[in-house]
């Protein structure tokens, strides 16, 4: 088991929702927890309702500026957890490109930003903990996920080359794909949800994905997931069949 005494982890998009619940459990568990979204006042009413050592720095993930000056701001870390996210629902024929476009620059370039800017420390020390947060959505095109999906595939083919490249160093690579959490993201759904989570219950299935150093995924809710995972198996005929 992790012993997260000590340990000193940053939270990036963790104003409310998932981060904001991964925050408690992570806090809960003895770690210094560093939360970091846009939004300061949430990121303030977060750290005091926080029952250990915690601290908000604002960071912006699609300004690389922002992002430097955040780490700069943050010092050594022992690990750090991407969970920013943007989303609205969109059919291709109904794009919007503003949307599109910052859907992958929150999700996936921002990740991109973020892993680039403490994986070179974490290298050059020969430790660290990066976990990055992909979805359902990403295993195979869903209709209306526009961006969405195609960002949260990125983050997970990001993950996994991280993996790949560093399972055999100090620094530790882990993927948590969740499927619908309540939040005011997928409050936008005008669609029937299958097993929708409360950010409570899916940070628990997070920080016990975090607590096990065997393990680099977890793909929650479990029964749910075999919907997505199974579905890379079908032929393309079937599984535009069933699902577009």
């Amino acid at each position: 088991m992790m012993d997260w005494r000590g340990k000193k982890y940053w939270l990036v998009g963790a104003s409310e929702g998932l981060g904001a619940a991964l925050a408690h459990k992570l806090s809960a568990a003895g770690a210094e927890v560093i939360v970091s979204a846009r939004n300061a006042d949430r990121l303030t009413e977060l750290v005091k309702a926080l029952p250990g050592r915690a601290r908000a720095v604002c960071v912006d993930v699609t300004d690389a500026a922002s992002v430097a000056e955040a780490i700069s701001e943050i010092g050594k870390i022992d690990g750090m957890v991407y969970l920013a996210g943007a989303y609205w629902p969109m059919p291709a024929g109904e794009w919007n490109a503003g949307h599109a476009i910052a859907m992958a620059e929150v999700n996936f370039t921002g990740a991109l930003r973020v892993a680039g800017a403490v994986l070179p420390d974490m290298v050059a020390r020969d430790a660290g903990h990066v976990v990055m947060t992909g979805s359902l959505s990403g295993f195979r095109g869903l209709p209306g996920a526009i961006g969405y999906g195609a960002s949260k595939a990125g983050v997970m083919s990001l993950a996994e080359s991280m993996r790949a490249d560093l399972w055999r160093t100090g620094v530790r690579v882990q993927l948590a794909n969740p499927g619908f959490i309540k939040t005011r993201l997928t409050d936008k759904n005008t669609f029937r949800m299958p097993f929708i989570m409360t950010p409570e219950a899916a940070a628990q299935q997070m920080f016990e994905l975090m607590c096990d150093d065997t393990a680099f995924v977890r793909h929650f809710p479990r029964g749910f997931s075999y919907l997505f995972r199974l579905s890379r198996l079908l032929p393309d005929w079937a599984y535009y069949r069933l699902f577009a």
